[in-house]
């Protein structure tokens, strides 16, 4: 009976050969086991000090700003606990909020042109410029992305001076009348520091756009083609589509640049005439350092987190769904 059973078990026939099998599984899976652990490891000693840079340098910075927004401090004497009272001032006074609502205008130039502008500028050079012209546009085309801000908020307030290249431009071809003090002008000033925003954004939006059609499949364009497709029809029903990850990451990046805009304003017009181009970065700037209302200033650039984390976040959020 006993023999039967071990016949028809042959791991109870055999339970050395069996233990031998499960130490030889056990063995392989240790080393692996061991490699992970080491790899982990290997991987958290190349991840902690950028960790510890971005907690010293951005996570305790944030937390400083969100602490003195509870309170009135000039910097100097000690600090009285005002709770929320700084936030009430930023969502009450006009001036506050119209440095918010200059923001906002200021993503119309800084983003959704440059954006608007970047496709259809990519799809006539990937179209039309092939080879060493299509290097040589690229190039071109991301030049001013080079260039400092400052040093392009400068150019371009001797360009719009009233004396500029742009207003002798006019004057020659007989729109003499219309020249001005553009960036001195209350109508013109937040514009004209728009047309900046264009120049600098155009080229990063422009080569972004363009290294995602590169990767596009080319038969749907010959598909499309063989149906009759023009280049509008092909733009509309094949680029935009298949561009959507990438027209999230412009949207991102140029909506972040109008909304924390410093540089470019604070160099061509320093906020003015009066506010017309006063945005919160400049006024974040008055509030802590010229007018030493340390409470007050990191109110609104808590304030001003908030805002570009609730616009920017479902920007994100649908454009990586597109792209699923």
């Amino acid at each position: 009976m006993s023999q039967a059973a071990d016949k028809a078990d042959p791991a109870r026939a055999l339970p050395g050969a069996r233990a031998e099998a499960i130490d030889r599984r056990l063995s392989r899976r240790i080393p692996l086991a061991q490699g992970i652990r080491r790899q982990t490891l290997v991987g958290w000693l190349f991840v902690v000090p950028a960790l510890l840079f971005y907690a010293v340098f951005v996570l305790q910075p944030l937390a400083l700003t969100v602490q003195y927004s509870l309170y009135r401090w000039d910097g100097f004497s000690p600090a009285t606990w005002v709770g929320l009272a700084n936030y009430a001032s930023v969502l009450s006074e006009p001036k506050l909020l119209e440095t918010l609502f200059n923001a906002f205008r200021l993503v119309l130039f800084f983003s959704l042109i440059p954006v608007t502008l970047g496709l259809v500028t990519a799809s006539v050079v990937h179209r039309v410029a092939t080879g060493r012209l299509g290097t040589v546009s690229r190039t071109v085309l991301f030049l001013p992305q080079v260039i400092p801000l400052v040093a392009a908020g400068i150019i371009w307030g001797r360009l719009l001076s009233l004396s500029g290249l742009i207003n002798q431009g006019l004057t020659a071809i007989g729109l003499g009348d219309i020249t001005r003090a553009w960036l001195g002008d209350f109508d013109t000033a937040l514009p004209a520091v728009g047309i900046i925003g264009i120049w600098v954004l155009l080229g990063f939006c422009t080569v972004l756009l363009l290294t995602g059609m590169a990767k596009i499949d080319a038969g749907l364009y010959e598909s499309a083609r063989l149906d009759g497709a023009g280049w509008f029809q092909e733009f509309r029903a094949i680029t935009v589509p298949s561009l959507r990850y990438e027209i999230g990451v412009c949207l991102t990046v140029t909506i972040i640049a109008a909304l924390a805009a410093f540089d470019i304003v604070y160099v061509s017009t320093g906020g003015g005439p009066g506010n017309a181009t006063a945005v919160p970065g400049i006024q974040i700037y008055i509030l802590a350092f010229l007018e030493r209302q340390v409470g007050l200033a990191s109110a609104l650039a808590v304030v001003l987190v908030i805002l570009v984390l609730l616009v920017i976040l479902p920007i994100q959020r649908l454009s990586r769904e597109d792209a699923r």
